[in-house]
């Protein structure tokens, strides 16, 4: 059965945390799907026009239309009045539609989403979640690593540091190590089995 995994807009505004969420999802097909709401995709193109105001509005549109064409289904239908016990009123919308989409997992970077009394989720940080599918299918997240070392070798920019340095620096140190460990394995230098 797969799990359903709500994404919070701190995950989607981050290039690094998207891009491997949806890998990851597109990947371990089976393993759990993506759900999101129209609220949180606004909270993302609020947030990236602010972070980037020079972004041509063509950008803007075709990476809210990448976003929601990763995810499997967009909560448009909840029940803001539902109860909520979280620290910040704002989060209140996440909560409530992570919770009319069935969420098993809410994921999010928000230290104040944490776990709420009434709800049927769990919350996980990016950095436990995607530790979690790599304990369950290293074989799977070894194909996502070699993806994505062949697309950041294509980048000068971004070959500073590389793979492992993004997910440290976007907050997922545990598995910006699991990281370094597949790309070992594939380099020929580990002796990482999976």
């Amino acid at each position: 059965m797969h799990q359903r995994v709500f994404v919070d807009a701190n995950v989607l505004c981050s290039r690094t945390l998207r891009d491997w969420t949806c890998l990851l999802r597109l990947r371990t097909d089976g393993m759990f799907q993506l759900h999101t709401s129209e609220d949180v995709l606004a909270e993302v193109v609020y947030t990236l026009r602010r972070l980037r105001p020079e972004r041509s509005g063509g950008a803007v549109t075709r990476l809210r239309a990448a976003i929601l064409a990763s995810m499997d289904e967009l909560i448009d239908e909840f029940d803001a009045t539902l109860s909520y016990t979280g620290p910040d009123p704002d989060d209140r919308h996440v909560h409530a539609a992570a919770v009319a989409g069935g969420a098993d997992i809410l994921l999010t970077e928000d230290r104040g989403l944490g776990n709420n009394d009434h709800a049927l989720y769990t919350v996980h940080r990016c950095d436990e979640f995607f530790v979690l599918i790599d304990d369950s299918a290293p074989w799977m997240v070894r194909d996502v690593v070699q993806m994505q070392g062949r697309y950041w070798a294509t980048r000068p920019n971004r070959a500073s540091g590389g793979l492992a340095r993004a997910l440290r620096d976007a907050g997922c140190p545990e598995f910006a190590a699991r990281v370094e460990r597949h790309l070992r394995a594939l380099s020929g230098r580990g002796t990482d089995a999976v």
